[in-house]
């Protein structure tokens, strides 16, 4: 198997991570209320973590003697992105969440070219009209067709766009903070503030009372992130960087499948998408829209990659 194969294949499972995990985060969102999920979710990656860590780079650990101020913000911007993203699951559907927080790569491309300089190419000027052009669209319809409370699809999606802005804070210091240190050294504070920050809000009496298959579906959620940026990691060593980000970018589509598939299969653990054929289409334009953003050409000069977090 070729190094470009491997890459692509590591890929791909993080992108299925990242898809399926919107929608065990709605089955879970059913059972246990927002803030016990996310901070169980924190908690765990940290603790699995740390006892890696604590084997192979102890000294990883100093971070926490004195973080610089970026790390901070960066922590408290991504503990408010896993909320906003959940919130947004809870009040639409994880094919709508999906679909929707394609804005923040979006955005964090004209943050790249407001803050740091980066040139703005025909591509991605064309990336940027289809994809408003696919969100207009794609928002009417779902208002248009709702079956249902409208105000509370209208909060799910500020929830969205506040967890899209708060990952494009996150990855905007991110990016700067992987020139200084190891994107693992990161991770330990990154996963352990939100937790703390968290801890008050949790309900553990959930804990006494969960069935067996709602804890393997909580431990699913805290050990995805962990699996699936190992897999983006080992993605980075053996492919460019430029196909991985178009790989992950279509996990929406992933999302949507399953749940179509779902839906076919009458499951009834989950109730349906409320996706017609045009809301299917919009939502692809958001998606191509955001692939053509995100999809830059090769660079001469090398930069370092940073292991950015997407919910």
């Amino acid at each position: 198997m070729s190094d470009n194969l491997k890459g692509i294949l590591f890929a791909i499972l993080t992108a299925l991570l990242w898809g399926i995990l919107a929608i065990a985060l709605k089955v879970a969102v059913q059972q246990v209320d927002p803030f016990t999920i996310v901070w169980f979710r924190f908690t765990l990656a940290f603790s699995v973590l740390a006892i890696i860590i604590q084997f192979r780079r102890p000294q990883f650990f100093a971070i926490f003697r004195k973080p610089p101020i970026a790390l901070i913000i960066a922590a408290i911007f991504l503990g408010i992105n896993y909320l906003g993203f959940l919130q947004g699951i809870n009040y639409t559907t994880p094919g709508n969440a999906q679909v929707v927080m394609q804005i923040g790569p979006i955005m964090l491309a004209v943050v790249g070219i407001l803050v740091y300089n980066e040139r703005l190419t025909i591509q991605q000027m064309i990336g940027f009209a289809i994809a408003g052009v696919g969100l207009f669209f794609f928002y009417r319809e779902q208002i248009t067709n709702l079956i249902g409370n409208k105000e509370i699809y209208n909060q799910g999606m500020l929830w969205i766009l506040l967890g899209a802005s708060s990952w494009v804070v996150y990855a905007t210091l991110q990016k700067r903070l992987v020139k200084s240190f190891a994107p693992q050294q990161l991770n330990l504070f990154i996963y352990l503030l939100p937790a703390i920050g968290y801890l008050p809000l949790v309900d553990f009496t959930i804990f006494i009372n969960m069935s067996v298959g709602i804890w393997l579906l909580m431990v699913f959620l805290g050990l995805n992130t962990l699996v699936a940026y190992g897999a983006l990691a080992e993605a980075l060593k053996y492919t460019e960087a430029n196909k991985i980000s178009i790989i992950i970018t279509c996990n929406p589509i992933i999302t949507i499948l399953v749940m179509l598939l779902l839906e076919a299969l009458a499951v009834k653990w989950i109730a349906p998408e409320n996706f017609n054929p045009w809301a299917v289409v919009s939502g692809l334009l958001v998606i191509t829209g955001a692939v053509l953003v995100v999809a830059k050409r090769k660079k001469k000069e090398t930069e370092p990659k940073a292991k950015i977090h997407h919910t």
